[in-house]
């Protein structure tokens, strides 16, 4: 395996490609103890060793963290980890890690994220920002179907009738009509906007 290219992500950290493909980043340090120059040899011995001792290790405390920092789908945590100069086997290793603890679990995380929102936001849009975030359409459903309900709904439309002030038994058709849209915008059904909204069935 040759050293093809080495270049600079800051001042102490740099992208090794072998063989003229992104094999790992590295610090100052670590090109050192293993001798990595542009057009060195590299035995595979040794790149076993960088992955298994260095990158691995530094992919999964880095995961642990940013599951620490905050709840993320695994497709976001892929993201992350991929943005973080880690490649797909690195990332893979880390994601089979975390996943072994119950750090990662889609299912959980759609679930706590629709619990937190479903007073304030339609099924469709917790839809589309659970597929946004990488949940499986399947599974976005599924979640929904659990842990979104009539009663959810009639909550949200609740919520942000008040925040926008709005008096269904003091409002014109004009400002009726106003509050009707923004909430078909937000994705709830007409039925339940006509009967949250006091309008008539023509």
């Amino acid at each position: 395996m040759t050293v093809t290219k080495i270049e600079p992500v800051t001042k102490t950290r740099f992208r090794v490609y072998i063989d003229e493909q992104f094999a790992f980043v590295l610090y100052n340090g670590e090109l050192s103890r293993y001798h990595i120059a542009v057009d060195s040899e590299l035995d595979e011995e040794d790149y076993n060793e960088i992955f298994r001792d260095i990158i691995v290790k530094r992919v999964k405390a880095r995961a642990l963290h940013l599951l620490s920092d905050m709840g993320r789908t695994e497709a976001q945590l892929r993201s992350k980890l991929e943005q973080g100069g880690y490649t797909e086997e690195a990332v893979e290793e880390a994601v089979r890690y975390v996943k072994s603890f119950g750090y990662l679990n889609d299912r959980e995380y759609a679930r706590s994220f629709i619990e937190g929102r479903k007073n304030r936001k339609s099924r469709r849009e917790l839809y589309a920002a659970l597929c946004r975030k990488g949940i499986g359409r399947d599974e976005a459903e599924e979640a929904l179907e659990e842990y979104y309900d009539g009663d959810a709904s009639r909550t949200a439309i609740e919520a942000l009738i008040r925040k926008k002030r709005f008096d269904a038994e003091t409002a014109d058709y004009v400002q009726t009509q106003k509050m009707a849209g923004y909430l078909l915008r937000k994705g709830f059904g007409y039925d339940e906007i006509r009967r949250a909204l006091k309008m008539s069935e023509q």
